[in-house]
């Protein structure tokens, strides 16, 4: 290196020496022609001799450049070569031009010159030019995939990649999950009611039967159970052992309920499954949510929380009845305190609202205004479903109108105010979603299946999905409301109204509480026959119901009626046909799909108790409760949503299989 400077320094030396001669020979020759001949030979001489000696040396320059760039190719080769990381070159095919040895040792059955690399994986090669690297499984190995950019003035043909082995890694990582903890909360449903008016020694054998289940399901995993009360268990599993009791559809469910209490009723359980939290106590947290959730679907049924949803298992049978009115009367006292503390009551129901919508809120208006306060029943008068109950209640001059459109509710409403939603927990289908959002203080009061988007800001949250129908929940709450609670006639057929319309007239979902509830609105002067003429139709509306109904096809045992025509009226004559479906032999459901006015696909879907048609919905985007559910689909034409309700039906009839299984084996043991 010493010497390439030195050279360097006598190129400039000798440059500058036959620059110089040059120069003084041009002079000289313009002074003394004769001088510059005899002259002419040195400098040439001169000047040669530099020439020669200024090529050798640039000669040497550039052989040492040579070796210099030789050793560096040797070396880096050398170095590839032993690169303790994988590393192959592909060309533009994905053909191997060249490998080092780690990726001979790693890969010896792919690493022959002209093999495609799509033996390894199948990923483009171009997918590969990221900062983070794509994650390749090869046989039992994990390997993180890098490639060098080339620069954009090099060529593109030839590409190395460079495979990193993170096997070890992965297996950490995946440990690390797998070993997560699981909390879950186990709830007997009903469990006082149950063993109420067992021998003491038929609540032991039950009790001893439910210990066992729960003993044997935590003894298949490494975790731990306690039991927290006669009906309540709490579980810390591993999360590897959580996945296949999801993947058995958590088939614990099903072992419960071959438990029978007196050789009539069996038993069943709500779980809430916390899983994914960052700490034991979010996961415990989680799984409280999720039995809650449970509990609020019917029961019977498991409910996982993540940090990124709910999913449910099982809710295939009926709900229980409780005849204990003990929540009932809790509610009623605690509503009672807010509504005496705020200025002004709103009752709402949800949009395009039917009879037990508006009669629960007219129900509910007409015992808060008989306190003394200033309540209003909030509705859309354009687009009820009940304006034959709205109408019965006309404007008097000099008297408060007991109805108020959503914008005018939203001009009276105050900090101080109370909102309370009847018939719907979920807050996309509330009447006025604006009035909602500006309420600070809000009651909700619903008995239909908890769904995963509820209204979580409620300082009351009544849930009652064993209740026949809000108005049933709010006649049960005004008893509690004295005198006050006492409603002349016309108010408590609103009541009835509601009742009667998601019971079917007492067939449907009807239990001993909805016929007290019944009684006592009768008792309050309700009449029957005038509350069955709001249920009377047009003579139009008639025929389009045969029409659909006539347009109706069997799809196993469900009837499935899709109507080609828009009405006004489809929203209710829809409802109308799907009840009328259910009298055909052998059907178990019906589905009616129509067009509504925003161009979008309803369904509204009846049961008579054998199928539950809340799942069926829910996989389509909607819910309900078991006989009455119902689903809104948007940019889908008639048959896509045909197609789609069919697959829907086919897991659920999967789904039922195992049931099914469980209870034949019960009829023949009895």
């Amino acid at each position: 290196m010493k010497n390439f400077y030195r050279d360097g320094g006598l190129v400039i030396s000798v440059s500058a020496l036959v620059v110089a001669l040059v120069i003084i020979q041009g002079y000289i020759y313009t002074k003394d022609i004769n001088i510059f001949w005899v002259s002419a030979p040195f400098v040439v001489l001169i000047g040669g001799f530099a020439i020669g000696k200024l090529i050798q040396v640039t000669r040497k320059t550039f052989q040492y450049y040579a070796r210099i760039d030789d050793e560096l190719e040797s070396k880096m080769h050398m170095s590839v070569h032993s690169f303790p990381m994988s590393a192959v070159i592909i060309d533009s095919a994905g053909r191997i031009v060249w490998t080092n040895g780690k990726f001979t040792e790693e890969f010896p059955d792919c690493c022959e010159y002209g093999m495609e690399l799509s033996n390894i994986t199948d990923i483009p090669p171009a997918d590969f030019f990221t900062d983070d690297g794509i994650t390749v499984r090869y046989n039992d190995s994990v390997y993180k995939v890098f490639a060098r950019i080339p620069d954009e003035d090099e060529a593109k043909e030839l590409t190395l990649l460079f495979f990193k082995n993170i096997t070890d890694i992965t297996a950490l990582e995946t440990e690390k999950k797998l070993s997560q903890p699981v909390v879950i909360l186990f709830m007997v449903d009903g469990y006082e009611e149950l063993i109420s008016g067992c021998l003491e020694s038929e609540k032991a054998h039950v009790s001893v039967q439910i210990d066992k289940l729960l003993e044997d399901f935590a003894g298949q995993t490494t975790g731990v159970l306690r039991k927290n009360a006669s009906d309540r268990f709490i579980a810390v599993i591993e999360e590897r052992h959580l996945q296949e009791i999801l993947r058995n559809k958590v088939e614990i469910l099903d072992k419960a309920r071959e438990i029978f209490v007196n050789d009539r009723l069996n038993v069943t359980m709500s779980i809430g499954i916390g899983r994914t939290g960052k700490t034991l106590k979010e996961s415990e947290q989680f799984a409280r949510q999720a039995l809650e959730m449970a509990l609020g679907r019917g029961g019977d049924q498991a409910a996982v929380k993540t940090d990124n949803g709910f999913e449910f298992y099982g809710g295939v049978s009926k709900g229980v009845e409780r005849h204990t009115k003990v929540k009932t009367r809790i509610i009623a006292n605690s509503l009672l305190e807010l509504v005496d503390n705020a200025d002004k009551i709103f009752i709402m129901g949800h949009k395009y609202s039917d009879l037990d919508s508006v009669g629960s809120s007219v129900g509910l208006t007409c015992a808060i205004r008989n306190l003394g306060k200033s309540a209003w029943a909030v509705c859309d008068y354009n687009t009820s479903l009940a304006k034959v109950l709205i109408d019965r209640f006309p404007h008097v001059d000099g008297e408060e109108p007991l109805f108020t459109e959503p914008a005018d509710a939203m001009e009276e409403l105050t900090d101080n105010s109370l909102l309370i939603i009847c018939d719907t927990h979920n807050p996309l289908i509330i009447e006025s979603k604006e009035l909602y959002e500006k309420a600070k203080k809000i009651v909700v009061i619903d008995h239909h299946r908890k769904m995963v988007n509820y209204i979580d800001n409620a300082v009351i949250f009544h849930h009652e999905p064993y209740a026949s129908s809000a108005s049933e929940m709010v006649t049960e709450l005004i008893q509690y409301f004295g005198e006050a609670g006492k409603l002349r006639a016309v108010q408590a057929e609103c009541l009835l109204a509601g009742i009667m319309l998601d019971t079917k007239n007492f067939v449907m979902k009807t239990g001993v509480r909805t016929f007290e509830a019944a009684a006592v609105l009768r008792k309050m002067g309700a009449d029957t026959i005038t509350v069955k003429k709001m249920f009377s139709s047009s003579i139009d509306s008639y025929k389009r119901k045969t029409q659909i109904v006539a347009e109706a096809e069997i799809y196993r045992k469900c009837a499935i009626a899709p109507c080609d025509f828009y009405a006004d009226d489809l929203r209710i004559v829809a409802p109308q046909a799907a009840d009328e479906l259910l009298t055909i032999k052998n059907v178990d459901a019906s589905f009616v799909l129509f067009k509504t006015m925003s161009n979008e696909i309803s369904i509204s879907a009846r049961s008579m108790g054998n199928l539950n048609v809340q799942l069926i919905m829910e996989a389509l985007g909607g819910g309900g409760h078991q006989t009455m559910a119902g689903a809104q689909l948007k940019d889908v034409t008639v048959n896509e949503v045909l197609d789609t309700l069919k697959k829907s039906i086919d897991d659920y009839y999967l789904s039922l299989i195992k049931v099914n299984s469980n209870d034949n084996k019960t009829a023949q043991r009895s």
